[in-house]
């Protein structure tokens, strides 16, 4: 008996041992981790689409769809679509530096959206789907102000993608995020995001999780 006693002892210590190193070791990845990541947040049209074309590029740890610079506190989605609370409809988008940097986020910006059109995206009108940049630091400020050089000379028309700091960010309602897909064939998502999602994927198909 006491020979089973020290023997589920032993075995106990054992795999609260492995546990602990376990847990250590899923800390310190972690910690690794948020120490790398950054965040920027992107408007470019609708944040359904944003969100469908962000969500599964490599390097992209976490996105939430919201609303950003604007004067109503905690702004509903009714509200920010009535144009009143000068609120754009936004992507905040978390990215391991160490996997993607900056300037490939904003080289997928560009691509994926018509920066040259003031306060619309095809059909969806209003100062709400302004194209815009909403920077954290003066080094993601001058990043994105260099990028829109460049990218200019992609475009006949100018750029009219606002480069500002962010200020408060509000997460949409749940129902619009992971929106795509969760609602792929809606009318909407099958007819305007799944095209532009797909010609992402071609254009940067190394950059794709799956």
């Amino acid at each position: 008996m006491k020979f089973i006693y020290y023997l589920s002892l032993m075995t106990s210590l054992i795999f609260s041992q492995s546990c602990s190193e376990a847990q250590i070791k899923t800390k310190n990845n972690n910690t690794k981790l948020m120490e790398n990541l950054e965040t920027i947040t992107l408007g470019a049209g609708c944040f359904w689409c944003v969100e469908a074309v962000f969500k599964d590029i490599i390097g992209v740890e976490e996105v939430t769809s919201g609303y950003i610079n604007g004067y109503t506190k905690n702004p509903t989605y009714k509200e920010v679509c009535s144009g009143q609370t000068g609120h754009a409809e936004v992507l905040e988008i978390h990215f391991d530096t160490t996997v993607i940097s900056l300037d490939e986020i904003l080289d997928i910006f560009w691509y994926s959206h018509d920066p040259t059109t003031l306060n619309r995206q095809g059909n969806d009108v209003g100062t709400q789907y302004r194209s815009g940049i909403y920077y954290q630091t003066d080094e993601q400020r001058d990043i994105a102000m260099t990028s829109l050089k460049e990218a200019q000379k992609l475009f006949d028309s100018k750029i009219v993608t606002e480069i500002k700091k962010a200020e408060q960010f509000y997460p949409a309602e749940d129902y619009h995020q992971d929106y795509f897909e969760l609602n792929g064939t809606q009318p909407y998502c099958s007819v305007i995001i799944a095209p532009k999602v797909d010609k992402v994927k071609k254009k940067f198909k190394d950059k794709l999780k799956n």
